[in-house]
C-alpha cells in the first residue's frame, strides 16, 4: 500500500483584530510561496462559566464571518487552496496543536500587554514554546506596529 504524503499547509489563527488579519495576509503569501495550502483557523472559547462548546449558530455564525474575512484579506489571484476551520479552547495551546500538520504558523500580536509580555497577551508565549514548526509572528503595520519572527 503506497502512502500519500501530508499536503504542505501554512496555519494562521485569525480572529478579525487588525494583527490577525496581518497576519493572515501574511500567510497568504507564505502559502503561495511554498505552493501549499492555507489553513485557516478561527478559535472559539467554550460558552462563558459553562465549559460548554458554542452553540451550532454561533459556530456557523463563526465560519461565515472567517470567510468572508479570508475573501477581503486574500487576493483571488494568488491561486490558493484554501481550508478555514473553526477550532474550540484557548487559542495558545489550539494553534500549537494545529501547527503540527503544517510546515508554518503564522499568528498576530499586539505589542505589548496586561501581562508584561512584549508580544502581546498569552497565545504567542504558549505557540512559541509548544509548536514545532516555523512560527511567523505580525502585527498591523499600519497602526505603527512591526513584525517579529521567533
Amino acid at each position: 500500500m503506497q502512502v500519500m504524503p501530508a499536503q504542505r499547509c501554512v496555519i494562521v489563527g485569525v480572529d478579525g483584530s487588525p494583527n490577525s488579519m496581518a497576519a493572515l495576509r501574511r500567510a497568504a503569501e507564505e502559502a503561495r510561496r511554498r505552493r501549499a495550502r492555507l489553513d485557516v483557523v478561527r478559535v472559539l472559547a467554550p460558552a462563558a462559566g459553562t465549559g460548554r462548546l458554542p452553540r451550532p449558530l454561533r459556530t456557523i455564525m463563526e465560519w461565515l464571518r472567517l470567510r468572508s474575512l479570508v475573501a477581503r484579506a486574500v487576493v483571488r489571484s494568488q491561486h490558493l487552496t484554501t481550508r478555514l476551520r473553526i477550532a474550540y479552547g484557548d487559542p495558545g495551546p489550539v494553534l500549537a496543536e494545529q501547527a503540527a500538520r503544517g510546515e508554518l504558523l503564522v499568528i498576530g500580536a499586539r505589542r505589548h500587554s496586561e501581562h508584561g509580555n512584549p508580544f502581546g497577551g498569552t497565545t504567542v508565549p504558549v505557540v512559541r514554546e509548544r509548536a514545532r514548526c516555523e512560527i511567523i509572528i505580525c502585527a498591523d503595520h499600519r497602526v505603527g506596529l512591526g513584525g517579529d519572527r521567533a
